[in-house]
Formats: C-alpha cells, structure tokens, sequence
C-alpha cells in the first residue's frame, strides 16, 4: 500500500510539473511582410528553472541581410512593450539553409515582436520594415 501511494505521489507530481511548464510556455507565429512571403517564424516564450522568462525566436525562408535590396549587414530583433518604444534585443544571424535561431532573456511577458533588417547592429530604433512580427502575451 505504502508503494502505490508513493507511485501516486510520484506520477501527480509528474503531472503538475508538465502543466506548469505548459502554462508558462507560449509559442506565437510570426508573421512576414509581404515583401518577404516566403519566410516565416516563431517565438517561444518560456520560464527557466530560476524564473526568469526566456525568448526564443526561430525563422526559415529568410535571405540573408546582404542579399536584400537594398543590402543590410544584419537582422536586429526588436522587443516593443504596449506603449513604448522598440527596444534592441541582438542580432539575429541566418545561417546557409537560411534558418536563425535567437535567445535572450526579457524582462516581461506582454510585448510586439519585431525583426528588421538594419544597417548597423547596435540600431537605437527600427529604420527598415518590419520583416517579421508578432505579439507575445502571457
């Protein structure tokens, strides 16, 4: 009896766990300029094992920067909390198959997502279109 109430324990245990991580996980796709229709993404927002919320954006079907007309030297991920302006969050970098992957840690759980391609890195605001975006909310 002693056993089954453990194993009880242990697999409730188990299932909680599972539902929090899936409650504080979110995935929002992300959605192309029509200039760029053949590239797509998504972000996932999640908590790590200390709290702190971790963004990951993934893209495909994405030209590298210097390919675009006009070339830019980079893509720059942009982080815009309601009523704020666009916050530079790092660069993401495309690989040969024309895939990115990006992670960073955020602040909060309730913004626009935008990716843009720019010509320095270090962009204090968006100056191109915005090639990608969406909205993250908890």
């Amino acid at each position: 009896m002693l056993t089954l109430n453990r194993n009880f324990a242990l697999y409730s245990s188990l299932v909680v766990l599972t539902l929090s991580c899936l409650v504080a996980a979110s995935d929002v796709k992300l959605i192309a300029d029509p200039s760029i229709p053949a590239a797509g993404g998504k972000a996932h927002l999640s908590k790590d094992k200390n709290g702190n919320l971790k963004l990951t954006v993934e893209v495909y079907h994405l030209a590298k920067p210097g390919a675009l007309t006009p070339a830019k030297s980079s893509y720059v991920v942009w982080m815009q909390p309601r009523g704020k302006d666009p916050e530079n969050l790092g660069v993401l970098k495309v690989n040969d198959k024309l895939e990115g992957k990006f992670e960073t840690t955020v602040p909060n759980e309730d913004f626009d997502l935008l990716i843009t391609a720019e010509d320095t890195p270090a962009s204090k605001t968006p100056s191109g279109p915005e090639l990608l975006k969406g909205t993250v909310q908890p």
